[in-house]
């Protein structure tokens, strides 16, 4: 990769997405009860999961638009 650091748009969905994961996978062990009626409920879980993934997924654009202007650069 001849990217020097991660573009910001990356950073900026990419840690939100890989705590909603984090935060998901809490939810779905059982440990949501504690803090929340509306959190012991599976669904909410799953929401967090699925919110996470699209995040992930959306931090992955600014990555390879960098590289492909990294890439155009260099020719």
């Amino acid at each position: 990769m001849a990217l020097k650091s991660l573009p910001a748009g990356a950073w900026l969905m990419g840690v939100p997405g890989l705590l909603c994961l984090l935060a998901g996978g809490v939810l779905l062990a059982g440990f949501g009860a504690e803090l929340h009626p509306l959190l012991q409920e599976s669904g909410a879980g799953l929401v967090l999961l699925v919110s996470g993934v699209a995040l992930v997924g959306s931090a992955a654009f600014p990555l390879v638009l960098a590289e492909l202007a990294a890439k155009d650069e260099a020719q």
